[in-house]
């Protein structure tokens, strides 16, 4: 098949782009080239600006996809202008949008694709939910092949699945915790997330490229696996052979101290929500999909990933500081008392 990805070096799009190239496809990336060499040589780059909608128009004005897929819009004029340069140009518009959208919180742990959309406390989530709004408008009025995807937390060998991190990512954490510092785990770590490795999403999004029961649905793609917070930072104190000393507070203290890290929307509006994910649906579209990689062993091989590799331990004294101070303002609250 002839496919066209908007991005395809980021977190989720580089494992399917690297399992793409070695099934025989003809993939295309727009992008604009930074990152493209960490990807196999027998995929085509279009290095352009994707918001230069003039010039991409003029670069695949030739030219026809099997599937389309965005892996980097966030508001809706970003997808109007996918519209625009794609309707009549594609069999397949994909769109990876947020399982963030659902509601929160849900009248039901379970998440299906029929849970219904709203997260008044992210807008980032509110955005994603006006992006699919419009796509399947224009899929029931004007017929364009939409198929829309909503990833949880979807990790790779570079990022270590946290739910309290800085500004620079998860190094930090990994830091106090291989020092034996205290770390912050929001709420009382007992409630349930789901964590999905690149490589086992790249294959149920596969799946549905080309796939006919995939025009003018939704689809969320996660391993059935759920774990506790607790359990999660206890894989990673394991991995690493220290004691992991974990320092509670609700996500609304961290959300209070902390608006410049996001917490209302990280946390309150996603993270602190217990979530399970009923993947029958993607089950029944792609027969045979199934995560292989168990969430204990993929944050095995993540931690070994950034301790044999210098550039992913980007310090961040700043965030480092911050949990220090959280825990030193609520220890001396209790002597208060």
């Amino acid at each position: 098949m002839k496919i066209l990805f908007i991005g395809g070096t980021g977190t989720i799009s580089t494992a399917i782009s690297k399992q793409l190239a070695t099934m025989g496809h003809d993939l295309y990336l727009i992008n604009r080239g930074n990152r493209n060499s960490e990807l196999p040589a027998n995929i085509n780059f279009i290095t352009v600006d994707i918001n230069d909608e003039a010039a991409v128009a003029e670069k695949i004005k030739d030219m026809s996809f099997d599937s389309v897929c965005d892996f980097i819009g966030f508001v809706p004029e970003q997808l109007e202008r996918d519209y625009r340069l794609f309707k009549g140009k594609t069999k397949q518009f994909m769109y990876i949008s947020s399982a963030s959208a659902y509601n929160k919180l849900p009248a039901d742990y379970v998440i299906t694709e029929g849970t219904a959309l709203a997260n008044p406390y992210w807008e980032y989530s509110r955005n994603k939910i006006k992006c699919e709004d419009f796509l399947m408008k224009m899929y029931r009025d004007e017929g364009f092949p939409v198929t829309i995807i909503r990833p949880s937390h979807t990790y790779d060998e570079r990022s270590v699945p946290l739910g309290v991190h800085g500004a620079k990512g998860s190094w930090q954490v990994i830091k106090r915790i291989m020092d034996g510092k205290q770390v912050i785990i929001h709420g009382d770590g007992t409630s349930l997330w789901t964590i999905t490795n690149n490589a086992d999403f790249a294959m149920g999004f596969i799946g549905l490229i080309g796939n006919p029961r995939a025009i003018g649905e939704a689809f969320q793609i996660t391993t059935d696996v759920s774990l506790t917070w607790n359990q999660i930072y206890g894989a990673i104190a394991n991995t690493l052979g220290v004691e992991l000393k974990p320092y509670y507070v609700t996500s609304e203290f961290l959300a209070a101290t902390a608006p410049h890290y996001d917490f209302t929307g990280s946390l309150i509006g996603d993270k602190s929500n217990s979530v399970v994910f009923d993947n029958s649906k993607l089950k029944r579209a792609v027969p045979g999909f199934e995560c292989t990689i168990r969430p204990e062993e993929g944050i095995r091989k993540t931690i070994e990933y950034c301790l044999a590799h210098p550039e992913c331990q980007v310090e961040d004294p700043e965030f480092d500081a911050y949990c220090d101070k959280v825990i030193e303002v609520l220890e001396n609250a209790k002597k208060a008392f």
